[in-house]
């Protein structure tokens, strides 16, 4: 009798810790692994020391924004989840997803795969999010408890405080799973690269607001009750002026149709041209591949989706495919959406909180493998479907 009555306590008190564990998933996009070593970001090195932290987060292919953002929720490669690129042709009704589109990106017939906090809202676990991809669809039950819808104008120190207050909430009101987004070191890194003074000022910026959410936490006494992740969806690389591919100098040939440009083009159209554009391109293979959409290699997880383009090209490592001199990309000076193994496209992964090892380092992390991880931190079950692996993992955990 005693025994069962000491596991009794035993039991109820693990699940009241379990039912009492935050996650804080903290992005700055385009934060390269790398901007860690320059000795510019105090804060996120003091916090890294007494938690965990990898050499670099690996994104997923392409290494762009909203696939890797998505990819990072869902546990999912975007050929699953659906988000393919920061534009996407849908070939059988013409309709159109760019994330410049407030309409498109709230429609949930692009989001395929379950996000966590969709997985968390079934299982009893409220959430809240200040700005993530998918976090604003106009299907309730798939979006956070409370969501704030992008806006750019919004003060970075704002988004912080907005966060601090859900924390402050009762606790039956209080969110258990929050995601928290900046976006400064991507905007820099393509407006002046990543080795520019801009984009230095912008890691110091970066590092000075993560300051100031640490010390948000410690006034309020939460910081030793949650567990901060904090990531990026990619790096960044320079770009050269004389590294651009302008692809319609290459062909012309009616019956097809270019979508997407920069760090890959697809093209679809009828059979018999898609196989004219494929043998010439085949043939002039320079700075660039091209691939029949099942000829992918199967390391970029790129082929198993119908919005692929039948032919797809993929540029080498700094090069861009563009249409005319025109593009945006003559102008830009870094950019990313390259092979995801390429170590520039790498992000970082660093975290702190009850259930990480302390002062713990490790080699690269996959970004698919974080959503299982927080399922495991919040004591949910993770969809089984997923491309994430906990045991890839979970060994940063205490």
């Amino acid at each position: 009798m005693q025994i069962v009555i000491y596991l009794t306590i035993f039991l109820l008190s693990s699940f009241s810790l379990l039912g009492n564990t935050y996650v804080l998933l903290v992005s700055f996009d385009g934060f390269r692994w790398d901007y860690l070593n320059r000795g510019l970001t105090p804060n996120m090195t003091a916090f890294a020391e007494r938690g965990a932290r990898a050499l670099s987060l690996e994104p997923s292919f392409p290494s762009g924004t909203f696939p890797n953002h998505y990819s990072i929720v869902t546990g999912l490669y975007p050929e699953n989840h659906g988000i393919i690129s920061n534009f996407i042709a849908d070939p059988y009704t013409n309709n159109v997803f760019t994330i410049r589109d407030s309409i498109a990106v709230r429609d949930p017939k692009w989001y395929l795969g379950e996000a966590i906090w969709e997985t968390a809202k079934r299982q009893g676990v409220r959430t809240a999010s200040f700005f993530w991809p998918g976090s604003e669809l106009t299907l309730n039950y798939r979006r956070p408890d409370y969501f704030v819808p992008f806006n750019p104008k919004i003060p970075y120190k704002k988004r912080i405080d907005s966060v601090i207050s859900w924390l402050k909430l009762p606790f039956e009101n209080r969110p258990r799973f929050i995601t928290l987004y900046f976006e400064e070191t991507d905007t820099q890194g393509h407006n002046y690269g990543p080795d520019s003074p801009e984009t230095d000022s912008a890691i110091k910026l970066c590092d000075s607001l993560f300051g100031y959410l640490i010390d948000n936490l410690k006034k309020i006494n939460f910081l030793d009750s949650i567990n901060i992740i904090v990531v990026s969806d990619h790096g960044m690389t320079k770009l050269h002026q004389s590294q651009i591919i302008n692809i319609s100098e290459y062909f012309n040939v009616g019956g097809v149709k270019i979508n997407s440009y920069g760090y890959f083009a697809f093209i679809s159209g009828e059979k018999d041209s898609l196989a004219k554009v494929y043998s010439t391109l085949k043939k002039l293979e320079n700075n660039f591949k091209v691939y029949k959409r099942e000829e992918v290699p199967k390391y970029f997880n790129f082929s198993n989706n119908p919005f692929i383009g039948e032919i797809v090209i993929i540029p080498e490592f700094g090069w861009t495919i563009s249409r005319d001199t025109s593009e945006y990309f003559y102008r830009i000076r870094g950019n990313h959406g390259y092979d995801n193994h390429w170590i520039d496209m790498h992000g970082i992964f660093i975290a702190s909180g009850p259930s990480f090892k302390q002062n713990y380092v490790t080699g690269t992390l996959k970004n698919v493998d974080i959503y299982p991880l927080m399922c495991k931190i919040l004591n949910i079950v993770p969809r089984n479907n997923i491309d994430g692996k906990l045991e890839r993992i979970e060994y940063i955990l205490k």
